[in-house]
């Protein structure tokens, strides 16, 4: 075995995937955990609509204009490094949004979460990828996905508890000893790796311009239901966000240093893995906004057993995830990354049929089952083909790619898709109104998946190169333990 990597099932293989698991989960439950208290905090602070949406909003926007800059600082300074730096930043921001006395507070300790979330989101899972034995990588990436997905859906019902019980502070507070616990971990027992070749200095046009463009998309799709595709901050911030993407492209092709060398876009597996998930997570965005309200709405489930209801897909993908990345290892990721699109697809045509009187057992599990099926069979080998598609040198830049364009994905999936399904000027509290809107939104997310398998088909490799391990080292400024050239003469 490699020195420095680890194997899955090992001691220091299930201590890696704990660290991974418990960091990434702090950053996606907080992006979704804070809507159940917005209620309570509005009346403990006096926030009025608008502080209370950028109590979401503000950490969102954070998240998306930096997660580039994350993955970037993993490959250059040691991801290990950024990795603890990040859930450090996030355990010292979410104490302060604990303790805001006023909205203004809030919003500015939320943006420092998302910053901080950032930081460690990219390099969760740049750490496995060059952690694990190249055989293993798979398998431990499907076991992040399951098992971040149980962080995911036991993080509302922890939130909801707490703020029924005790206080809406305590879900903030409550992460700093669980990042406390992750740092513990990952300072023992994660391995540090980095990206030799890169440049130590910081590409800061590229920070700037990458900072811009993401932003100002993120916050014009994040503003267009509630101020309307007319209004000028919308557009103003879309104008922003594409001339700012325009000028990062720019920049990187002429950036001796760049913080994302276009160069990873050449891999057909990347760009292509990278297309596949842009359509999948469009669909998931719009599948998980709209199938809970949906159920409450016009079926007239109770918001518990509506929240719910989604649950099963969290509980197979627990249980397949990891199978599927090892079946993904064994057969190359084109045959799972397309029946897995198809399947959900089968899913959400079924969904698109719940209505008024539907029946949870009947109408709604098959459905969810199905669904669930195809995003265990999909997730793990889409994941693994993004960062595997590279060298190892680039895994903290495919990881932050990746989840870049997971992320906006699913911002511009939940502010575009009502208005695409004919929403209009009408509500979405309202059955009449919603129904409609809402099967229209499961037929087009389900064309989505079809996009999505039909892209994997004609894009992804039978097999993934095979790469040279990235080496591990204990210094983060040093240079790797081992060389390839050092490696191929022991193998002579």
């Amino acid at each position: 075995m490699d020195q420095g990597l680890v194997r899955y099932g090992s001691t220091s293989g299930r201590w890696v995937l704990l660290a991974t698991v418990l960091g990434s989960s702090l950053a996606f439950i907080d992006a979704t955990v804070v809507n159940i208290a917005l209620p309570a905090i509005g009346r403990d602070l006096g926030a009025d609509a608008a502080a209370l949406q950028w109590t979401i909003n503000g950490y969102a926007l954070s998240l998306a204009s930096l997660i580039l800059l994350g993955g970037s600082l993993g490959d250059r300074y040691g991801r290990k490094r950024v990795f603890l730096v990040g859930v450090g930043w996030f355990a010292a921001a979410s104490l302060l949004c604990g303790l805001a006395p006023t909205d203004e507070l809030l919003i500015a300790a939320r943006v420092l979460q998302g910053i901080g979330g950032a930081l460690l989101t990219p390099g969760a899972l740049a750490i496995l990828e060059a952690s694990f034995e190249p055989g293993d990588r798979s398998r431990a990436i499907g076991a992040w996905s399951g098992l971040g997905g149980v962080g995911g859906a036991l993080g509302p019902f922890l939130g909801g508890w707490l703020v029924e019980v005790a206080d809406w502070r305590l879900i903030f507070l409550i992460n700093v000893p669980i990042a406390a616990f992750v740092m513990v971990v990952a300072a023992r027992h994660v391995p540090e790796s980095r990206n030799s070749a890169a440049a130590r200095q910081l590409d800061v046009a590229g920070v700037l311009t990458g900072a811009a463009g993401l932003g100002g998309l993120t916050y014009g799709f994040t503003a267009w239901p509630e101020q309307g595709p007319g209004s000028a901050a919308v557009l103003g911030a879309l104008a922003v966000g594409v001339a700012g993407m325009v000028a990062f492209v720019l920049v990187e092709r002429r950036s001796e240093h760049p913080m994302l060398p276009l160069e990873v876009f050449r891999a057909k597996a990347f760009s292509g893995a990278n297309l596949v998930t842009f359509l999948v997570y469009a669909a998931n965005g719009g599948v998980f906004f709209l199938v809970v309200l949906n159920l409450q709405v016009v079926a007239g489930f109770s918001p518990l057993t509506g929240g719910i209801a989604l649950l099963p897909v969290t509980v197979l993908m627990l249980a397949l995830s990891a199978r599927a990345g090892a079946l993904g290892q064994r057969i190359g990721p084109r045959i799972p990354m397309t029946v897995g699109p198809l399947i959900c697809a089968t899913g959400l045509v079924l969904l698109s049929m719940v209505g008024e009187g539907a029946s949870y057992w009947w109408n709604v599990l098959p459905a969810v089952i199905v669904f669930g099926l195809g995003l265990s069979l999909l997730v793990a080998p889409l994941t693994a083909t993004a960062l595997g598609a590279l060298e190892d040198r680039f895994a903290g830049i495919a990881s932050g790619v990746n989840n870049a364009v997971a992320r906006a994905a699913g911002l511009l999936s939940v502010a575009v898709l009502p208005l695409a399904a004919g929403l209009g000027g009408g509500s979405l509290t309202e059955s009449s109104t919603l129904h409609p809107v809402y099967r229209t939104s499961m037929l087009i997310c389900a064309g989505l998946m079809v996009a999505g398998g039909v892209l994997a088909f004609l894009l992804m490799p039978r097999r993934l190169p095979a790469h040279h391990p990235t080496r591990s080292f204990c210094d983060p400024a040093g240079p790797p333990t081992h060389s390839r050239e050092h490696v191929r003469a022991q193998q002579k």
